[in-house]
């Protein structure tokens, strides 16, 4: 079974993002050469545990952290399941296989005297761009939606009356959010302001670049980067970490965990959890300072 034929499962059953299904094949392709070199043999279906193993062992000495092994290794257990369930495979090799150790991945959002101050209206540029840009920042923040998500919305997907707009989520699965009137307005804005756009190459999509063309991840990516270098110290600002703000504020603000769950398009309640531990530490601060047994004599 070839690599292709597991890349059209991911894409036809799965229903996996393109970026996903890059990412899985890449890495197979990647095996597969080096099996090639050390190996000789190209069909990786074949692979004993030990020649998966040097090329993991190769891959930490080349430098890659154990969080970018552990992907890798996630690639070909999602391979040999595919090949197991079509019958080409008996065997899993990956089938006791233990991740290796990674350091606990903290993101530490942006706080709200931050948000405040980046979406003052002043802030922003006055043109075309400006207005588009104060709408991606805003519409990530006030929906948490993901950027892959941003990037696809439709014009059709937004409705001002009801307050409400539709996202298609991972597995295309459908979200409605509600818009906060303060998006509803920036929407309007940007709407008036994109019919002057000299070309719009796909009439369809909500947001657009200067060249009426459809966004992708690296512009989406420098725009949130370019914006928050201005006002915050952070090291890391990218469009998740406004995400992860966007559930940290309103968990912080005593945001039901299922609500928040419904609305970041989790599968799991595992999956939200991650972003309490912020809100738990300023519970703390609030406890600390407020609790009888705490207050000075």
């Amino acid at each position: 079974m070839s690599i292709q034929s597991f890349k059209a499962y991911l894409e036809l059953e799965k229903n996996y993002s393109p970026h996903t299904v890059n990412a899985y094949e890449k890495d197979l392709m990647r095996y597969q050469d080096f099996c090639k070199e050390k190996h000789g043999m190209g069909d990786i279906g074949s692979s004993s545990y030990p020649m998966i193993r040097s090329w993991l062992v190769s891959l930490v000495e080349a430098g890659l952290t154990n969080r970018s092994v552990n992907r890798k290794v996630a690639s070909l257990k999602a391979y040999y399941k595919f090949l197991m369930r079509t019958a080409d495979l008996e065997h899993n090799p990956l089938v006791h296989h233990k991740s290796l150790k990674t350091a606990k991945k903290v993101e530490i959002p942006f706080s709200e005297q931050e948000m405040s101050a980046l979406m003052d209206p002043d802030f922003f540029e006055s043109d075309w761009e400006g207005i588009r840009n104060r709408l991606i920042i805003e519409m990530l923040y006030a929906t948490g939606m993901r950027r892959s998500e941003l990037i696809n919305l439709k014009v059709a997907d937004v409705d001002l009356n009801r307050g409400t707009i539709k996202v298609l989520g991972k597995r295309n699965k459908e979200r409605i959010l509600p818009l906060i009137s303060a998006l509803r307005d920036n929407i309007e804005s940007y709407l008036k302001v994109r019919q002057e756009l000299e070309v719009i190459k796909d009439p369809s999509i909500l947001i657009l670049t200067k060249k009426g063309a459809k966004m992708y991840d690296t512009l989406v990516y420098r725009i949130i980067n370019s914006y928050f270098t201005r006002i915050s110290s952070k090291t890391k600002k990218s469009p998740h970490i406004l995400r992860h703000t966007f559930a940290t504020h309103l968990l912080a603000k005593g945001a039901d965990l299922n609500s928040v769950k419904e609305l970041l398009g989790h599968s799991s309640l595992a999956s939200t959890q991650v972003y309490t531990h912020n809100s738990i530490a300023e519970l703390k601060k609030v406890h600390g300072a407020s609790h009888p047994r705490n207050m000075p004599d």
